[in-house]
This record gives C-alpha cells, sequence and structure tokens, in this order.
C-alpha cells in the first residue's frame, strides 16, 4: 500500500514538472537567451546572480553568507508559488499609486519591495504585534511620522498617507546611516537597535552585522522579489494581462464634518459598506465623529471598477510581469 502510494505522488509530481517545463519551454514563445527560464523543474535550485543593484547600491553575492543568505530566499519566493503569483497581481494594483509618491518624496523605487516584504501588499494586514497596513506601522511609530491613530480614524491603513510616513522614516534613517541599506534594515530592527549594534560591532558596513534571523533575512527578502518581479517568466511565473488585479478608479469625495453612519453614507454613494470599507480601511469604526472639524478624502470606486467583463484587459503597469 505504501509503496503503490509513493508511485502515485512520483507520477503526480513528474506530470506537474512536465506541465512546468512545457510552460516554461517556450512553446508558442519565442525567447532570447537571456528570456529562457531559469528554473526547468519543479525542484531545480535557481542560479544565484552574480551582483545586482537596490536602491542605487551594489551588492556581490561571492561571499558565502550574502551567497547563501540569497539562495534561501530566492529559492523560497520562486517555489512559494501562490504567494508570489499574488503578490504579481497585487502589484499591478498598488504599485501605480505607491511609486509616485516615493519619487515625489525622494526615496529610490526599490524600496517599494520594502511594502511586499512588510504586508504582501495587503493594505489591512496586521502583524502579530499590532503593526498594521501597508507600511505595518506600530500605533506609536505611525503617530511620530505624522500619522493618525485612533478608534475611528487609523492612517496606518491609508495607502497614500502611510507611505508617505514610511517615505518620512526611511529618509530620517537614510540621514543617520547614509546607505538605503540600512535604512531599511532599521525599518524591520529599529533605528536604535542598528545604531547600537554597528557601534557594539565596530563596524560601519550594516550587512555585516549579527542580528536576528528575521532582520538579517529581511534585506535579502527584498532583494529576491526585486528579483523576480523584475523577470517573472525566468522563475517560472506565467501571467497574462487578464490575470492581474486591475487598478481602481475612485470618486473623491471630501468631507470636513461628521458621518454619524457610515452605512447610510455608502448607500447615498451607490456603493457597499463593504466596498467603502476595503477602499478606506484607515475609517475604523462603523461612523465618523470628526470632532476636530479635520478634512478627509474619502474614496468611492466607480461602478465600472467593481466589475471584470469578459475580455476585458486590465491596464498592465509593468510589461514585463506578463507574456504578450
Amino acid at each position: 500500500m505504501k509503496k503503490s502510494l509513493l508511485i502515485t505522488i512520483f507520477l503526480l509530481v513528474a506530470s506537474l514538472g512536465a506541465v512546468f517545463l512545457l510552460l516554461t519551454s517556450g512553446n508558442n514563445i519565442e525567447k532570447t537567451e537571456s528570456e529562457k527560464p531559469l528554473v526547468l523543474s519543479m525542484t531545480a535550485s535557481v542560479e544565484i546572480p552574480e551582483r545586482m543593484q537596490f536602491a542605487g547600491e551594489k551588492i556581490a553575492f561571492d561571499r558565502y553568507d550574502k551567497y547563501e543568505r540569497m539562495d534561501r530566499e530566492l529559492n523560497s519566493f520562486t517555489y512559494f508559488h501562490s504567494t508570489t503569483l499574488l503578490l504579481l497581481k497585487r502589484a499591478n494594483r498598488i504599485f501605480p499609486v505607491i511609486e509616485p509618491i516615493l519619487r515625489q518624496q525622494g526615496v529610490p523605487d526599490d524600496l517599494k519591495y520594502l511594502a511586499v516584504i512588510e504586508s504582501s501588499l495587503d493594505p489591512r494586514a496586521v502583524s502579530p504585534a499590532r503593526a498594521a497596513g501597508l507600511w505595518q506601522f506600530l500605533q506609536s511609530t505611525g503617530r511620530q511620522f505624522g500619522l493618525e491613530v485612533g478608534t475611528e480614524v487609523d492612517e496606518r491603513y491609508h495607502v497614500e498617507k502611510s507611505t508617505e510616513a514610511a517615505c518620512r522614516y526611511l529618509k530620517d534613517a537614510y540621514r543617520k546611516y547614509g546607505s538605503w541599506s540600512a535604512a531599511a534594515l532599521s525599518y524591520n530592527g529599529g533605528q536604535g537597535r542598528i545604531t547600537t549594534e554597528l557601534r557594539d560591532q565596530r563596524t560601519d558596513e550594516v550587512l555585516d552585522l549579527w542580528l536576528v534571523e528575521e532582520t538579517t533575512r529581511y534585506y535579502y527578502r527584498m532583494l529576491a522579489i526585486k528579483q523576480i518581479f523584475e523577470q517573472p517568466q525566468q522563475y517560472g511565473f506565467i501571467l497574462k494581462a487578464a490575470d492581474l488585479y486591475k487598478p481602481m478608479e475612485f470618486k473623491e469625495v471630501t468631507v470636513s464634518g461628521s458621518i454619524p453612519d457610515l452605512v447610510a453614507f455608502a448607500q447615498e454613494n451607490r456603493i457597499t459598506y463593504a466596498h467603502l470599507k476595503d477602499f478606506n480601511s484607515w475609517l475604523r469604526s462603523n461612523k465618523l465623529s470628526n470632532a476636530a472639524g479635520k478634512s478627509y478624502t474619502i474614496l468611492i470606486p466607480t461602478k465600472e471598477s467593481l466589475y471584470y467583463r469578459k475580455g476585458e484587459k486590465p491596464k498592465v503597469h509593468n510589461q514585463a510581469w506578463v507574456i504578450k
């Protein structure tokens, strides 16, 4: 019985491998040498690049620790298929929103991959430590960098405002350490910890530090996801334009008073309460008291945006993500 089961499993894996090879071997897709997939089976180890750049900073993978850390993360994302596919799909909606903010704030575009690692591009994500939103701010850090955090309004869940706050944090850390790699690691480990370890371990190179495993892996996870996002087909991720999550279009409603009933507000704007909360997750209650009379902008998705229609091809943010 056990032998029969093992044979069945072996045949199933072999069949999946054959399908994978068919999809990635260039059948009906002409590829140049540089476009050929690096992953040729379900169990092949991924080739590690000799070097790459991240946020304008070069890193080589010839030293054993850098090579092995990149090897771990690149193989992990390559074979964690469902998660990596979902990241690519979500990026088509989220990146067009956050990239212009990074550019406007003078933060390198590559730092968008920090949001990928932090929250899997889920604006409603909450960690076990209660860090929240796309950029995973703790309450205290969110307030420190300009976000309103309360029972009715929590801007850690606001995509644009939390991105601006993340830029303020990263620029502050960059001014302190002089490198984006150190700024990124401090985002995970905290500036106090990074400063202390640089002093105690007597080095000025943050990638040479002995840190807790989560922080040590952090930077290489960003490098790995950047590598896959820039050439997903080489790592076996085959998507069509229709597979990506389409960018949403909104009508903006500015309010400076209270909204005693957000369910009624949603109905007045011809959307469901669920859709209101989905795209305005920073609204944490079923009302907006707004005793201070602040001005808030609420996003109302257009009816056309809410539906996928047969034959519709969502706008593709990065053509490298899809096959023609």
